[in-house]
């Protein structure tokens, strides 16, 4: 299957709350029509991953942005990245609090700064210094109690031939504050070159020391199938006894995903724009 996007809103455990899937596959299908969208627009693969991740973080449903996990100190701290498969420029935030948008401001530290990652109070004022409206987050409906899903990512392939990956995350529930997964890591939760893009979601303990992500890539410039170099990709992370998932997509625009969790809802328009998505039910492991 070919696409120009593909969205996923976390591998996990959709099956535990009644409508909680339904109500992800409805945010990834938003998600990935305004990716779409910025293409049509005549827009590159980095303004359409940052839109369709920015439509992710604004769906309280899904762990990022306004769903997000809070910490032990019932607080939100958030991850976010952002790369150009053909620069490889890279921009991240972690440990982040009351931004609404943690992926716009990585997009502005890719660009904007002559760093990949700023974390916690140093974030937080640049984020301040470019503008950004803060927000309080003690008020949001987070996805806590549901415990359904892990980070939400984006590819994207556009007409030019780019390929860029967006990832956003509130971590892991009961998260030690201060905690940093692999979403902000280049290479472990995301990674794009000119040949892949690549995002992950699930135990980001195992996709850090597994450097995931690049792994993927690796494997589809050396000439891997993409769907077979996420199967393997996979394999690697249980074999830590991690879970989680992954979506990728080549230069010829082909796609690939898997999960061993519950479920992965995902969404993608496909190289006709048509939007598509995956089973409406959660499917086996």
């Amino acid at each position: 299957m070919k696409a120009r996007i593909l969205v996923h809103g976390g591998a996990g455990g959709w099956d535990r709350t009644p409508g909680h899937f339904e109500q992800a596959l409805a945010a990834c299908a938003e998600a990935a029509l305004a990716g779409a969208r910025a293409l049509d627009a005549g827009g590159a693969a980095l303004d359409a991953v940052e839109a369709a991740v920015r439509a992710l973080e604004d769906a309280p449903v899904l762990n990022a942005g306004r769903g997000s996990y809070r910490n032990t100190a019932g607080e939100i701290e958030m991850d976010a990245l952002i790369m150009d498969g053909a620069t490889r420029a890279a921009g991240a935030v972690a440990a982040v609090r009351d931004v609404a948008n943690p992926v716009s401001l990585a997009r502005r530290v890719m660009e904007d700064t002559a760093h990949v990652l700023l974390v916690g109070p140093g974030a937080e004022a640049f984020a301040d210094s470019m503008g950004f409206t803060r927000c309080d987050t003690s008020g949001w409906r987070t996805a806590s109690e549901a415990a359904a899903g892990d980070t939400v990512g984006a590819v994207a392939l556009d007409p030019a031939g780019r390929l860029a990956v967006a990832g956003s995350t509130g971590g892991v529930p009961r998260k030690l504050p201060g905690r940093v997964g692999d979403t902000p890591v280049p290479g472990a939760g995301a990674y794009a070159t000119r040949d892949a893009a690549v995002a992950c979601t699930g135990d980001g303990e195992a996709f850090l020391r597994l450097v995931v992500a690049k792994h993927a890539c690796d494997a589809i410039a050396a000439g891997a199938a993409t769907q077979a170099a996420c199967d393997a990709a996979l394999a690697l992370v249980a074999s830590l006894g991690g879970t989680g998932g992954i979506i990728a997509i080549d230069a010829s625009g082909e796609i690939g995903a898997a999960f061993n969790t519950a479920a992965m809802p995902c969404a993608w328009v496909d190289a006709a724009g048509t939007l598509r998505t995956s089973p409406a039910r959660p499917p086996s492991p």
